[in-house]
């Protein structure tokens, strides 16, 4: 008797931390407004070393886009202008792809003329580390590496309301 109540026990227990364990790997953290940018590095196209750190006080507007995802290619003619508009003042637009063809990803940069700084991220570590399932998402991390922005899908970056919103910001 006393045998078979300490094995229901362990049983129990090693259900529970089964359970514990499905639950932990399904469940990704979600960076939101307020959470400290998780730091990456990352090489750009252009040879630059990218981390949130090296940007001497600026405003990043991290993006994470695909060549093969339409709300994504609708965004970056907005998003090229609100680079050219704001280098000055003190943003960095990086755009990181997460396409795996690279090939395809080089060839649509050629002929869509994007001017911010791009990278390409095949294995999703980055927007895994962010938490990012959809694409388009931007998120806006100020000099102090907080996300003080996160914007799910596209945009208008040269809306009132966007251009507004980071003149706040800076």
């Amino acid at each position: 008797m006393k045998l078979e109540r300490i094995i229901q026990t362990l049983i129990a227990l090693l259900l529970a931390v089964f359970v514990y364990v499905i639950f932990d790997s399904f469940h990704e953290k979600l960076v939101v407004v307020g959470d400290s940018a998780p730091d990456f590095s990352i090489t750009a196209d252009s040879g630059r070393t990218v981390t949130p750190a090296n940007f001497g006080g600026k405003l990043l507007v991290l993006n994470f886009w695909a060549t093969w995802c339409p709300p994504c290619i609708e965004e970056l003619p907005s998003l090229n202008e609100f680079q050219q508009r704001y280098a000055n003042a003190g943003v960095v637009v990086l755009g990181i792809s997460i396409d795996t063809d690279e090939k395809a990803y080089r060839s649509f940069l050629a002929r869509a003329q994007v001017t911010f700084l791009t990278a390409r991220d095949p294995e999703r570590k980055i927007s895994g580390d962010y938490g990012t399932i959809k694409v388009p998402e931007t998120y806006i991390i100020d000099s102090s590496g907080k996300v003080v922005r996160k914007i799910i899908s596209n945009t208008d970056w040269m809306s009132e309301r966007m251009t507004k919103d980071v003149e706040s910001l800076l």
